[in-house]
């Protein structure tokens, strides 16, 4: 790390398929804000992706499906590093050692663990459990100063932190570098349903009319917002007036999110008006935001062998960043490593 560029962040996204607008506003354009804030390593995490039954074909298909998103969004491969997960063994390697680190009341106590796995813990994937660790090798395998993370992945920074000074004092070095949470690149929009407003957007609800996906035409996406929950009620000048209205808060959080303004400027903007005036305004701001990146996704997914080409060169050098910690790390726990491998 370069003495002018003192914080590295380092963030990863699962290659998802069919990518609608919470993975957009909730996480993509932030990266793309962090760029010019700090030293930047986005990955593809396949890995991560197994924890739960994919299809194989279907995975390889995603890691490029996100990779062309990202970039379409704004991820600029000169400025940042982009890379998939798996193409860097050094963080399954690491997660071994750290596994032997973290201690497994760290682990019973993730409450993505219970959730995830509900009631069926016993017939749930080691991976499941055990992704956490792994997590946290992404993290100190690249000695990331920060790490951008919402409210639901606070614990796994918590957890990173614990592995990293547990790691140090058990074999006196001072090789991890506990993570702290990046706070920059703007606030992230958590977007929820447009059928629900108390339930995230996401691709597993069988609505499609409950999320705006990227591949969505114009005029799709004005259909959805125009049949969009909402309430009678016309909109408040004070955002306190929206926090038992979710649907309502919903959708100026997103107007808002899209357009770069406060959700004070939007109720500013709207106060007294219904949703006929609000939706259209929302739609059209959506439409301009999306319609240049969907052409640029299109561009993208037609040229593979560019996106692989990308992606590889972005594991190389991501790999020459992690090879010396993984070596140090080798050579605390009293293990000898080839250095070429």
């Amino acid at each position: 790390m370069s003495s002018e560029q003192s914080m590295r962040v380092v963030s990863g996204i699962q290659p998802t398929g069919d990518l609608h607008l919470g993975n957009l506003l909730g996480a993509i354009l932030r990266w793309v804000r962090m760029q010019d804030e700090a030293e930047c390593l986005f990955f593809l995490a396949d890995l991560h992706a197994l924890t739960i039954d994919v299809d194989p074909q279907q995975l390889r298909s995603s890691v490029r499906e996100m990779a062309a998103a990202l970039i379409a969004s704004g991820i600029d491969a000169n400025k940042s590093i982009l890379f998939a997960h798996s193409a860097v063994p050094a963080h399954a390697e690491l997660a071994w050692l750290l596994g032997c680190t973290a201690r497994m009341g760290w682990l019973n106590r993730m409450t993505q663990w219970k959730d995830k796995a509900g009631k069926n813990r016993e017939g749930s994937s080691l991976g499941l459990f055990a992704y956490p660790v792994l997590q946290a090798a992404d993290i100190l395998l690249y000695r990331a100063t920060h790490v951008p993370v919402g409210d639901d992945q606070k614990q796994h920074i918590e957890l990173a932190r614990d592995i990293a000074i547990k790691f140090n004092t058990d074999f006196d070095v001072e090789l991890f570098v506990p993570p702290e949470p990046f706070i920059g690149g703007g606030s992230a929009a958590r977007v929820m349903s447009l059928r629900d407003g108390t339930a995230k957007m996401s691709k597993s609800d069988p609505s499609d009319m409950s999320r705006i996906n990227l591949s969505d035409s114009d005029d799709l996406v004005a259909q959805k917002i125009r049949k969009a929950k909402t309430d009678p009620e016309p909109l408040p000048d004070d955002p306190k007036l929206l926090d038992r209205r979710p649907e309502a808060r919903n959708l100026v959080g997103i107007y808002a999110a899209v357009t770069g303004d406060s959700v004070e400027e939007v109720l500013a903007r709207f106060a007294g008006q219904g949703f006929g005036t609000f939706k259209p305004a929302l739609a059209d701001a959506l439409v301009a935001l999306l319609t240049p990146l969907r052409t640029r996704l299109d561009e993208f997914r037609k040229d593979p062998a560019m996106l692989d080409n990308l992606l590889e060169d972005g594991a190389a050098k991501a790999a020459a960043l992690a090879a010396p910690t993984l070596a140090n790390a080798y050579d605390s726990v009293g293990l000898s490593r080839a250095r070429n491998a």
